[in-house]
């Protein structure tokens, strides 16, 4: 069910076709983020994901908004560290319409003057609104000193200074050097016909240039920081601990997601049990992977009163330590294996997810990764990998700390992050 074509130019194609349901989603993912901008140009990647909605030579912005909304109103974009991407899900029947409509958003934006500085205005009220959200400006805090003096470590939206200062030749020139063929992808999903979506996209993205303006790709270092950063009118406490973490194509990303699974996925979990259930310190607390092609971040993170913050840290570090020492028993990774089949296949039974499946499997693997092999990898992983991978990612040097609060005369020291 699963079709592949490259345009002359380079454009990849790749549907599946699911002929069960009435729908079918539809992204054009490119392969430019905020690791790929220059320090000056930061955020313009999120800017420019913006600014295709404000119009082309042949719609204005209000009728590429009805146009979205007829179909469905899913039409919508996200800007990543690594990639952007434009997508939409819609009736089957709709699916030529959508196509075209994203096509001509990808490229011939008009980055009409007037609309450029109304939305500059909405992204600035965008990062001031994460200013006003701890626990994503805690993140963006981690990042900065997780991975210091590289892309990786500034916001994708950009900041104030950043994007108050990117005009439109700046916004032209840069999509013109990185929306072109070799970095883009076309992934669809549903009830479809592959040579269809092919001659539907053909026309608008065949016409592309080929080659993406190269961009600064250094692999980022990582750092043990440790930031406290007060703000004293929250009333609770953010934190967020970190350690380097297998990359996404590295045989052991399987193990390092099952251990952080039962570490911190779901109630069940070690440190839900442990932190929340047992004594009631947090309200929430997670562990996850995020991975990418060159580094890696496995994290930590929690909320809680800022003087009790010492004693989650410390408790935090109790079942690291205990994941080091004695690793998962076998119930806990039966357990967490069955959970990660369960969310890996009944992903499947969404169009967007699919689609989203065979972009990434693409654009990071070069080839699609059958769903029994995914299973088959995750079945394979055992004990002592886990803790082996363990121990290679928790060490108490490559720990990171953020915390972020009311928590000045707060007693936290790098030394309590030994394990």
């Amino acid at each position: 069910m699963i079709q592949a074509t490259r345009l002359d130019n380079g454009v990849r194609i790749v549907t599946e076709r699911m002929p069960h349901v009435r729908s079918a989603s539809v992204g054009v993912w490119i392969e430019t983020g905020s690791r790929h901008e220059p320090a000056a140009l930061n955020g313009i990647s999120h800017f420019i994901e913006h600014a295709i909605f404000k119009g082309t030579s042949r719609r204005t912005a209000k009728e590429i908004a009805i146009e979205g909304d007829r179909q469905g109103g899913n039409l919508n974009a996200s800007t990543g560290q690594e990639t952007t991407c434009v997508y939409t899900r819609v009736l089957d029947e709709q699916l030529g319409q959508a196509i075209d409509l994203i096509a001509d958003m990808l490229t011939d934006p008009a980055f009409l003057v007037d609309e450029i500085e109304r939305e500059r205005q909405v992204i600035l009220e965008e990062i001031k609104m994460v200013e006003d959200t701890p626990d994503e400006l805690m993140h963006d805090i981690f990042a900065e000193h997780f991975w210091p003096d590289h892309a990786f470590g500034r916001p994708v939206a950009g900041t104030l200074d950043t994007v108050a200062s990117l005009r439109r030749d700046d916004l032209v020139d840069y999509h013109a050097g990185r929306y072109r063929a070799d970095g883009m992808i076309v992934a669809a999903a549903g009830n479809l016909d592959h040579e269809a979506v092919v001659a539907a996209f053909a026309p608008a993205l065949g016409r592309l240039a080929q080659h993406q303006v190269a961009a600064d790709l250094t692999a980022p270092r990582t750092a043990p920081a440790f930031v406290l950063r007060s703000k004293p009118e929250l009333e609770q406490a953010h934190l967020v601990l970190g350690t380097p973490c297998p990359v996404v194509t590295s045989p052991d990303r399987y193990a390092a997601n099952l251990m952080s699974a039962i570490l911190g996925d779901g109630m069940s979990s070690r440190l839900f049990q442990r932190i929340r259930e047992e004594r009631g310190l947090v309200y929430g607390i997670y562990s996850s992977v995020d991975a990418f092609l060159d580094t890696g971040v496995h994290a930590i993170g929690a909320g809680a009163s800022p003087e009790n913050l010492p004693e989650v840290v410390e408790l935090i570090m109790e079942e690291v330590g205990a994941i080091k020492r004695d690793g998962p028993t076998e119930d806990e990774l039966r357990f967490a294996k069955e959970q990660y089949k369960v969310a890996t296949v009944l992903s499947l039974e969404s169009t967007f997810n699919r689609m989203s499946r065979l972009a990434r499997h693409e654009m990071v693997f070069g080839r699609q990764i059958p769903v029994d092999e995914v299973l088959k990898a995750i079945d394979a992983v055992t004990c002592d990998d886990v803790t082996r991978v363990a121990n290679d990612i928790f060490h108490a040097d490559a720990f990171a700390l953020a915390a972020l609060g009311d928590i000045e005369g707060i007693d936290l020291d790098r030394q309590m992050l030994a394990c």
